[in-house]
């Protein structure tokens, strides 16, 4: 196995605990209780997986969170004794995988940890090799590079933000509901919220100024494209 977990925790009680439980099942466990500690590590190796607690002294866990995913597409979950849902929101909104909730069982986070790496294994679907290329209106798609150029320019993108407009893109038109496109996405044993969907959308439609992504109140959402141009 040797996956290379990131623990960021400054309670040494959950540390030692956790890295028992998790080098029990074969995971190398790198223990830091700062935040900046742990980023200036991670550049010189690239952890799989990132543990953050979210007070920490210093840059908390939100914000080392934050970096994180303008990097990098690993798995991130946040364990944090704040229990309020607009905290929860707040950790997967700025890109956690999943959020657990202070005091917690080390089996759970363990199985959690495992269900992540599992779907990060899981590789997208071979593209059809008489369709590598999406084109519609100002959007375009190679799905064979995983790239995506909106009115001409590339833009970048993460993992999750290609796979949903490869949703979108595929079907336009058709209304995807919030659970479906998190199924899609994230997978079917995702644990948190539907908000997650929320936010994808939010920074697509940030990075694709103008893309046609339309909310369909109290359902989720679809792209809009009219027949003449799709």
């Amino acid at each position: 196995m040797n996956q290379h977990i990131y623990l960021v925790e400054d309670d040494p009680n959950i540390r030692n605990i956790v890295q028992a439980y998790l080098k029990k099942e074969g995971y190398q466990v790198t223990l830091t209780e700062r935040a900046e500690d742990a980023w200036e590590k991670a550049q010189n190796e690239q952890p799989d997986m990132w543990i953050l607690d979210i007070m920490l002294p210093g840059m908390d866990g939100y914000e080392l969170c934050k970096k994180i995913r303008q990097e990098s597409e690993v798995p991130i979950i946040i364990i944090s004794a704040k229990d309020e849902e607009v905290d929860k929101i707040l950790g997967l909104e700025l890109g956690s995988d999943d959020y657990l909730t202070k005091p917690f069982s080390p089996r759970e986070l363990v199985a959690r940890v495992k269900r992540l790496f599992k779907r990060s294994e899981v590789k997208p679907a071979s593209p059809n090799p008489n369709q590598t290329v999406l084109e519609i209106d100002m959007l375009k798609m190679d799905q064979a590079a995983r790239q995506v150029y909106w009115k001409n320019e590339e833009i970048d993108v993460t993992t999750k933000e290609f796979d949903m407009l490869e949703i979108f893109a595929k079907q336009p038109n058709r209304a995807f509901s919030r659970e479906e496109l998190l199924n899609i996405v994230w997978g079917d044993d995702y644990f948190g919220s539907d908000r997650a969907v929320d936010d994808l959308v939010k920074r697509l439609r940030k990075k694709l100024d103008g893309l046609p992504v339309e909310t369909v109140w109290g359902y989720g959402y679809r792209l809009h494209i009219d027949e003449a141009e799709a």
